[in-house]
């Protein structure tokens, strides 16, 4: 790109963020920061192709100007987890939306996939789940308690066998994006086909409803935080594929780090599910109006966290933001 193309491109962007600066105002360090890596982005990129240019030289004292905005203004908070739950890990995971989309859909192909084939093949779901487990299953459908397998154990012992399992898998479909984003879109379509051949085997035994309203008790959770745990692994994976203007190293130790705070934010509901399927699901004669509150109250927790509240701050931070400069 021509360094006229370059400026022209940028310009706009670039005065908006000066007249920021000198703004009296304060404005919000977070959404100031995320501003000061765009334009270390734009920096980076001068440097590599208008080397000693005037361009060059603005790009670096506006981000100079920037550096000193943010570490004076930034007020360290008096309960820094707080603030990461509350706004820093919302405010970040706004900006992949578009990476957990892709790995939701990866997800819901696979249980479509292992849905349709366990419907229509009987042995599929045998080879997916293995022997053992499906005639358990099968037994305790006669027996009319479909989600028996969840009463085996002890409520506490399955509790921190079922948490240190799911963190596990989770922690799989993350380190696969080592693999780049291929690796974890793998490992997401693994476990979505057994989840589809788990489903639809109930659906052949006509248990479907009884069955599901049960599993989703705990699963409606573990199975959204496995496809956060993905998107975490594909944010990783992608940052090797496509660097930008960083080098591949940079870029991947920048994309494992965002990757890294996605699986760290799903630790905490990896531990809910896991109380849930140990102390609620194997109570699978419970109220209906109690199953369907904790499955609304479930989803409400996934969405409304790491879709509506992340997207409903970056609004307002851009609002805030666009407030101050005019």
């Amino acid at each position: 790109m021509r360094e006229a193309a370059f400026v022209k491109q940028n310009k706009e962007k670039w005065v908006a963020f000066e007249k920021a600066l000198d703004s009296n105002s304060k404005i919000d360090p977070d959404y100031l920061a995320e501003l000061y890596i765009q334009l270390t982005n734009d920096l980076s990129f001068a440097q590599t192709y208008y080397k000693k240019s005037k361009t060059l030289l603005y790009l670096n004292s506006l981000a100079s100007q920037a550096h000193q905005k943010i570490y004076v203004n930034k007020k360290e908070s008096g309960n820094r987890i707080v603030d990461f739950w509350k706004t820093e890990f919302p405010l970040f995971f706004a900006d992949h939306q578009r990476t957990l989309f892709y790995a939701f859909a990866i997800f819901m192909i696979a249980v479509a996939i292992g849905a349709i084939s366990t419907i229509y093949d009987d042995s599929f779901t045998r080879l997916i789940l293995g022997d053992r487990y499906v005639n358990e299953t099968l037994e305790n459908i006669r027996n009319g308690n479909p989600t028996g397998i969840y009463q085996d154990d002890g409520a506490l012992g399955m509790f921190l066998w079922i948490t240190k399992n799911n963190i596990q898998v989770g922690m799989l479909c993350f380190a696969a994006g080592l693999l780049t984003s291929i690796g974890s879109g793998y490992i997401l379509f693994n476990n979505g086909i057994m989840v589809g051949t788990f489903f639809a085997m109930f659906s052949n035994e006509d248990v479907a409803v009884e069955a599901w309203s049960v599993i989703m008790l705990h699963g409606t959770i573990e199975l959204s935080v496995i496809v956060i745990c993905g998107a975490a692994g594909m944010i990783m994976g992608n940052s090797i594929l496509f660097p930008g203007t960083y080098s591949r190293r940079v870029s991947f130790v920048k994309g494992a780090k965002k990757g890294l705070k996605v699986l760290i934010s799903t630790i905490p509901l990896f531990i809910v599910a896991g109380f849930i399927e140990g102390f609620v699901t194997r109570y699978a004669f419970m109220p209906s109006i109690l199953k369907y509150a904790i499955l609304l109250l479930s989803s409400v927790i996934i969405v409304g966290y790491y879709i509506i509240y992340p997207n409903y701050l970056k609004r307002k931070n851009e609002e805030v933001y666009r407030a101050k400069i005019t």
